[in-house]
């Protein structure tokens, strides 16, 4: 039987938007944090959310697209961060963080990482 770190990677490369939460205060994965995922619609345009997840004990979460869902298009990710930093007994100075970004070519995979403390944050483009 496959370890299940090893199954846990498999499921996250199947999908084509994945992001992981790091703690740069403590360096540990940020668990049960909520995301949300969006896209703009440009005709109106208005924000349509498209699911939430929560990250688990590594601060990873599902994939948000599955392979084929996913368009070209403006996404933006909303991580939830003061009820984490509450949870840890802190407060924090940005109560979300949204990530917004252009999907160009939906037949590739996406990885936004998020790195928090709670006066701070930092995002990139992962792979």
């Amino acid at each position: 039987a496959p370890l299940p770190q090893a199954e846990g990677m498999s499921e996250t490369a199947s999908g084509s938007l994945t992001t992981h939460v790091l703690n740069t205060a403590t360096g540990l994965p940020a668990a049960r944090l909520a995301v949300r995922l969006a896209r703009l619609q440009e005709c109106e345009p208005q924000w349509t959310e498209l699911g939430q997840r929560w990250t688990d004990e590594d601060g990873r979460c599902p994939p948000f697209l599955a392979p084929g869902e996913a368009e070209a298009g403006t996404y933006k990710l909303r991580f939830e961060t003061a009820p984490y930093w509450e949870s840890l007994g802190h407060t924090s100075f940005y109560p979300f963080v949204e990530v917004v970004f252009t999907m160009a070519d939906p037949a590739q995979k996406l990885h936004v990482p998020l790195l928090i403390s709670p006066y701070s944050y930092t995002t990139y483009r992962g792979s």
